[in-house]
């Protein structure tokens, strides 16, 4: 009989979006030994502005049942709405921490430490959102110094679509925005089945990779003061 790992070393909370079906997959095999995730969700179905700042509304009722847990550390993970405005993620930090009495973090702060490891100050961003969704994360990375050289969206509405973008035709568009001066290239969106594609990704193109999930799970664990490399999900997950 296999053993049971119950996260001994750290336990992290996560608040994800509920129609969701990818990030638990691809954050789990992303973690080390001894390192669990506990999640939550928060309603979260569409792209419009509504619905994503709706995902806000239950924040400290699912902040406090996930305290409950003990997480050592308590994470707010949609890249749409922790990117929805440069001061968005603060104040999301903010409530969490008031309401759970625990650390908490964001994927926008996630994404800032992951490109600042790297050195990274011109990206590529490849997400596969609608227009609007996508022109506000190019200004909130504008807004922390990061400039777009490149990129390009795919025009989902939905995490249930975007579960269903086949990881090629996501590689394919990484590939078709693909330019000579960016630093790193940022594959967005905590929703897609991305994580196969970084190392074979950063291998074509000669530069870091880094996605939603990747660039959460390397924070998180980080934060927590666990410093192990993850083989096989690209270079951000051997830094410090």
């Amino acid at each position: 009989m296999s053993a049971i790992d119950y996260g001994d070393r750290a336990r992290i909370g996560l608040l994800v979006p509920s129609g969701n079906q990818v990030c638990e997959a691809e954050i789990h095999a992303m973690l080390p030994p001894g390192v669990a995730a506990l999640v939550t969700r928060l309603e979260l179905r569409g792209s419009s502005e509504a619905e994503l700042l709706r995902m806000l509304d239950s924040l400290e009722v699912a902040a406090r049942l996930l305290a409950d847990a003990r997480p050592a550390l308590i994470g707010f993970h949609c890249t749409a709405v922790s990117t929805f405005a440069p001061e968005m993620a603060e104040g999301i930090t903010r409530r969490i921490a008031d309401a759970a009495g625990r650390p908490a973090t964001v994927t926008a702060d996630a994404i800032l430490a992951a490109l600042g490891a790297l050195g990274a100050r011109r990206v590529l961003l490849v997400t596969p959102y609608i227009a609007a969704v996508h022109e506000r994360e190019i200004a909130f990375l504008a807004a922390h110094g990061i400039t777009v050289t490149g990129g390009s969206m795919g025009g989902l509405n939905t995490n249930a679509e975007m579960a269903e973008m086949p990881p090629d035709r996501i590689a394919a568009q990484v590939r078709a925005a693909a330019t000579t001066d960016a630093d790193a290239c940022f594959v967005s969106c905590t929703a897609i089945r991305s994580a196969g594609l970084i190392a074979p990704l950063e291998a074509e193109l000669g530069m870091p990779v880094i996605t939603s999930n990747q660039v959460m799970a390397w924070h998180m664990l980080r934060r927590c003061g666990i410093a192990d490399a993850v083989p096989g999900f690209g270079r951000l997950m051997s830094l410090d």
